[in-house]
């Protein structure tokens, strides 16, 4: 007999669960804290079981510790994207939206498509992203203020200009805190070293890779990790009357987006491999969107196959670039 099947849904603030058990759902709420976590746990035992296949949409870091928690407890946790829910609950017709409903529908979900099993990430990984998305918020807090500084009135130019400053400071205190992290740690200080040979990687992108991409061998080849990151190209193509322009799904990580924005720029002006591969789109009549786009996709190809391998980027290493 399978496990028991444990859909959830996350808030800030309350988690609504819906347990299916041969059929029958079971409701329930909690509150979204370690209390309410152990409060979960009582309630299934109350029904006698001691294990479930629990699934949860990725909600970054409302429904992580919850996911940690069911993980060490021994049941079974799949962390879905949001968008296949969606989906699902678009086939079965669905027209009403509360919490209930949801956590009925991510629990069926779990049982027809059988998701696989989520691992947490390492209290390493875990602190480095913190701290990498904490210096993500600050540095737009600082662009913010930047901006104001041309607006604003000249009675709060000073107090612009003083949280300027401080966020100035708590940046460089929190690349700070996120280089220890890393160079104490032979992983990821092995991984960094890796990363920094590819030329067009700098130490602003390093860190984010780390933090958001863990392990790699987590993926199967790097098909799967180009869907992960949301780079995949997506067509819209039926019959002879729709022809759409390939976009890109974006249904993926979107800070690893972002974070390779940036390198696949500088690729094209220092990395003799991306230049060629560049001045090739460019001869094919590839606007600058579409050849931007292909370059992050070989950067990710560059950087799945140096963290496979271990071996650093050989400049006289030339693939074959589809």
């Amino acid at each position: 007999m399978s496990a028991p099947i444990l859909g959830i849904d996350i808030a800030k603030q309350r988690i609504e669960v819906a347990l299916l058990v041969e059929g029958k759902i079971k409701n329930r709420s909690f509150k979204n804290v370690p209390d309410g976590f152990e409060s979960l746990a009582l309630w299934l035992r109350k029904w006698g079981i001691e294990r479930v296949a629990a699934c949860m949409e990725a909600t970054g870091n409302y429904g992580e510790d919850l996911a940690i928690y069911l993980h060490e407890a021994g049941h079974k946790v799949s962390v879905v994207n949001p968008a296949r829910i969606k989906g699902f609950a678009q086939s079965e017709l669905i027209r009403t939206k509360t919490d209930k409903v949801d956590a009925g529908i991510i629990a069926r979900f779990c049982l027809a498509m059988k998701p696989g099993s989520w691992t947490p990430p390492s209290h390493e990984i875990r602190s480095l992203r913190a701290l990498v998305r904490r210096a993500d918020s600050l540095i737009g807090m600082l662009t913010q203020e930047k901006n104001r500084l041309g607006t604003g009135h000249e009675s709060v130019i000073p107090l612009i200009k003083g949280h300027i400053d401080y966020l100035d400071k708590e940046i460089e205190k929190v690349r700070g805190q996120i280089a220890d992290l890393i160079d104490g740690d032979p992983n990821l200080r092995q991984k960094k070293d890796l990363l920094a040979s590819i030329p067009g990687i700098g130490t602003a992108t390093i860190p984010v890779i780390l933090a958001e991409l863990d392990k790699v061998e987590k993926f199967k080849n790097v098909r799967e990790l180009v869907a992960f990151i949301g780079l995949a190209p997506k067509e819209r193509l039926s019959g002879s009357s729709i022809k759409g322009k390939p976009r890109l799904c974006k249904t993926g990580n979107a800070r690893l987006r972002k974070a390779l924005y940036m390198p696949a720029l500088v690729s094209i002006r220092y990395n003799p491999l991306i230049i060629t591969f560049y001045n090739r789109l460019k001869e094919k009549g590839k606007n600058g969107k579409v050849i931007v786009c292909a370059i992050m996709r070989k950067l990710v190809h560059i950087i799945f196959g140096i963290l496979k391998t271990g071996k650093k980027y050989d400049p006289n290493h030339k693939p074959a670039f589809a």
